[in-house]
């Protein structure tokens, strides 16, 4: 998720009988006010499968806010909060600060080093174009090597 679609998510946006979770809308401060926009691009409306440790972890932190209402923000928080716990955060572990938005970049490079495709990556983070998730292209493994073993296998045994 982007952090304005994290900041953004209602207890009506997880289904946890499917373990979904939907992303229709993202969170902005604009002059000391909230605001709820519409999400970045078109396909940033989508809705993804949770893995069920995360499905778990949700339920179990909405169950410990008091009073939250179905269409109430889950993270009553601002970006400008987000960032200050990052900075918190790594200082007290002692490594280097990243942005927030590198988490997205990590979980990307997660899923094509566990060898999902673009397309499915494009949907499953809302990229409006494959072309955006083949910047990663330097990531997803060659399979040129494992092309020409088959090629050579194939011409063995057909005996040609």
């Amino acid at each position: 998720l982007r952090e304005g679609e994290l900041l953004a998510l209602t207890p009506a946006d997880l289904d946890f009988e499917k373990g979904t979770v939907r992303i229709n809308k993202s969170y902005q401060r604009i002059g000391k006010r909230d605001v709820i926009t519409d999400p970045k691009t078109p396909k940033s409306n989508r809705t993804i499968k949770m893995p069920q440790f995360l499905a778990e972890e949700m339920q179990e932190y909405l169950n410990q806010l008091y009073g939250i209402g179905k269409n109430d923000r889950i993270f009553e928080i601002t970006k400008s909060y987000l960032h200050h716990e990052m900075d918190r955060g790594s200082q007290e572990a002692g490594i280097k600060r990243i942005r927030i938005h590198d988490l997205r970049h990590s979980h990307i490079s997660l899923l094509i080093d566990m060898g999902f495709t673009a397309l499915a990556i494009a949907e499953r983070v809302g990229h409006e174009s494959i072309d955006i998730t083949y910047r990663y292209a330097h990531l997803f493994p060659t399979r040129q090597v494992e092309m020409a073993d088959k090629l050579d296998s194939l011409k063995t045994e057909k005996g040609a």
